[in-house]
């Protein structure tokens, strides 16, 4: 199953926070946690690994806290999957080098492979800006239905 960790749920839900506040405004990891539920040290984890990924900016002082480091219509939400998980993967192999003993024979890789750049190019044209406006996604995700039973059933019958 393709899922997200709990820490890129984290992160998702922080920039959201962020993202939808004025751009001069900070938070820290200490009020975002507590805004959401999430044990502090965890959060602050999730917001130092943001800041080295350049997602945020992170400053000191009275005011200090955490801001998005640009625009949150330029961070998508694969930026920030990236920043935490790494690469969405759907398969165990990820290219030609893998040491998978089927992998010359195997029949599913490239479908579930191109099924995966799909999920990629959405999670790449969802910003930030969106997932806090909770705007639906531009991209669909169009895989091909199998037809219900009863119609396999006609066509058999045929």
């Amino acid at each position: 199953m393709l899922r997200l960790s709990k820490k890129a749920e984290y992160a998702l839900m922080a920039l959201k926070d962020l993202a939808s506040r004025p751009e001069a405004e900070a938070a820290s990891a200490r009020e975002i946690a507590e805004r959401y539920g999430i044990p502090i040290e965890l959060m602050a984890k999730v917001l130092q690994r943001l800041v080295r990924q350049d997602l945020l900016a992170s400053h000191h002082g009275t005011r200090g806290g955490y801001q998005l480091s640009r625009s949150a219509r330029l961070i998508s939400v694969a930026d920030v999957i990236e920043a935490i998980d790494g690469p969405v993967m759907v398969t165990a192999c990820t290219s030609a080098d893998d040491d998978c003993e089927q992998y010359a024979t195997c029949n599913i890789r490239d479908p579930l492979w191109r099924i995966k750049d799909q999920i990629v190019h959405a999670l790449n044209s969802y910003s930030l800006q969106a997932l806090a406006a909770d705007e639906p996604p531009l991209v669909p995700i169009s895989v091909a239905r199998r037809p219900p039973a009863r119609e396999m059933a006609l066509v058999e019958d045929r």
